[in-house]
C-alpha cells in the first residue's frame, strides 16, 4: 500500500497553476484552428466582440478558482481533515508500556490541542505489551498504537488485521537484554544451556532470545523456554524460579528494574554490534484498516504530532545534559550526538531496509516453527509505504 507523499496543501496550491497552464496551452493549440475557421467564414466585429468576451469570462473563472483554492490552502484546517474529523469524533490510541514517543505525546497533550479544533477527542488506553495492543486493533477496540516489530510478525501469521504505518528512527541499543541474577554462575550466553529462561511469547524479546542463543551456538531446544508475561516473569526471576529472563524496556533499564537483582549478559549492542538495531528490531506504529482507508488526513496529523513530541524529548534531553555537563562529565562526542538527535526526525516512514530486517525475523521464526506460516511483511495489506515528511 503506497501513499503519495505530496501534502494536501501542496496539491491545493499548485493545482490551480497546473489548471491555468493547461488552459493557456489549450488556447495556444486552438489558435491555428480558429485562424483556419476565420479564413473560411467572414469575421465581423460582432463576432470578435463575442469571442473576446467569452475568452475574458473563461480567464476570470480560472483566476477566481485559482485564488479561492490558494486561499483555502493557508486558512484553517484542510477540508479533508474537517470532513474526516466530523465522521471520526474520537481517536482511540493504545500505548504499550515503555513506548517513549507515545508517552511523550500523551504528556505534552499536543494532539488533544490540535484535534480539539476539529471536534475530535482523544482517548488513551494502556496495554501491557505490543501483542495485546495488536489484538485490540484487530478487535476494533483502538485506532492506533505502537510497539516492537516482532509482535506484528506473529499477528500477521495469525491473520490479525492491522497496518504498519511508520517506525522510530532509532532503537534503544540497550533496551533489550538477557538478564540473570546478580550472584548467578551464568556469565555468558553459552552458560544458558539447560537453564530455564523466561520470555513473553511473540514479543521482540522472544526474537532477541532466539538471536542470542544462535550467537552462542545454541538452539531453543537447548534451554527450557518458559513463556511468561512481564508482570509474571518479574517475581519468578527475582525468586530464582527461572535462571534467566529475556526482557524489553522498561525492565532492562528503569527505576523498576534497578530495584530488582540482576545483570545483563546480552543486549542489542552485543547482538548487533556491526549493524543498526533500528533496522533489525524496529519500533513500529500501527493503525487500524479503517483509520488508514477512511481517515488518512487524521492519520497524517497524528504522525506529525508523534514526530514533534519525540523531537521535543530530544531537545529536552539535550538541554538537561548541557546544564549538567560539568557534573556529569559528559564527553564532547556524546554531547555532539545529543545535538545531532535534537535536529533529527524522531519517526520516519517505513522503508525497504526496515522491512527487510523484519522479514529476516519472520523467516527465522518460521524456520524454527515459531509461527504457523510464512509471511511477507511488505504485503501492502499490512505495511503502508508513505513518502511523507511528518512536519507540522
Amino acid at each position: 500500500m503506497v501513499l503519495d507523499g505530496s501534502s494536501c496543501a501542496d496539491r491545493r496550491v499548485f493545482g490551480p497553476y497546473r489548471r491555468f497552464a493547461l488552459a493557456l496551452l489549450g488556447g495556444a493549440l486552438a489558435m491555428p484552428l480558429l485562424a483556419r475557421v476565420a479564413t473560411q467564414w467572414p469575421v465581423t466585429n460582432r463576432t470578435l466582440e463575442t469571442v473576446g468576451l467569452f475568452l475574458l469570462f473563461l480567464l476570470l473563472c480560472l483566476m477566481l478558482d485559482r485564488f479561492r483554492l490558494f486561499d483555502q490552502a493557508f486558512q484553517g484546517p484542510v477540508p479533508s481533515e474537517t470532513t474526516e474529523a466530523r465522521r471520526l469524533g474520537q481517536l482511540r490510541i493504545g500505548v504499550p508500556e515503555g513506548l517513549v514517543h507515545l508517552e511523550a505525546l500523551r504528556q505534552q497533550q499536543r494532539l488533544e490541542r490540535r484535534l480539539a479544533a476539529l471536534g475530535v477527542s482523544v482517548e488513551w488506553r494502556d496495554y501491557i505489551s505490543a501483542s495485546a495492543l495488536l489484538q485490540a486493533l484487530n478487535a476494533n477496540e483502538i485506532d492506533f498504537g505502537g510497539g516492537g516489530g516482532t509482535p506484528s510478525v506473529f499477528a500477521q501469521a495469525a491473520d490479525l488485521l492491522f497496518v504498519r504505518v511508520a517506525r522510530d528512527k532509532y532503537t534503544n541499543a540497550g533496551g533489550e537484554a538477557v538478564l540473570v541474577a546478580s550472584d548467578s554462575t551464568i556469565h555468558s550466553l553459552a552458560d544458558l544451556r539447560g537453564c530455564r529462561v523466561a520470555v513473553e511469547e511473540g514479543s521482540t524479546a522472544h526474537y532477541v532470545l532466539v538471536r542470542a542463543l544462535h550467537k552462542a551456538g545454541l538452539n531453543p531446544s537447548d534451554v527450557e523456554i518458559v513463556f511468561l508475561s512481564r508482570s509474571e516473569a518479574l517475581p519468578q526471576f527475582s525468586q530464582g524460579v527461572v535462571q534467566a529472563w529475556s526482557v524489553w524496556v522498561p525492565y532492562a533499564d528503569s527505576p523498576r528494574r534497578r530495584d530488582t537483582p540482576g545483570r545483563s549478559i546480552a543486549s542489542l549492542q552485543d547482538l548487533f554490534a556491526d549493524n543498526d538495531p533500528s533496522l533489525h528490531l524496529p519500533t513500529l506504529y500501527y493503525a487500524s484498516l479503517d483509520l488508514v482507508r477512511h481517515y488518512p488526513a487524521i492519520l497524517k496529523v497524528l504522525l506529525e504530532e508523534i514526530n514533534e513530541a519525540g523531537a521535543q524529548v530530544n531537545r529536552d534531553n539535550l538541554a538537561a545534559v548541557e546544564r549538567l555537563r560539568d557534573q556529569l562529565r559528559v564527553s564532547d562526542e556524546w554531547l555532539d550526538r545529543l545535538r545531532a538527535l535534537a535536529n533529527e526526525r524522531s519517526i520516519v516512514p517505513l522503508d525497504a531496509l526496515a522491512l527487510n530486517g523484519l522479514q529476516r525475523q519472520a523467516d527465522t521464526l518460521r524456520d524454527l516453527r515459531l509461527i504457523s506460516r510464512r509471511v511477507k511483511v511488505a504485503d501492502g495489506t499490512y505495511s503502508l509505504i508513505m513518502r511523507q515528511n511528518w512536519t507540522v
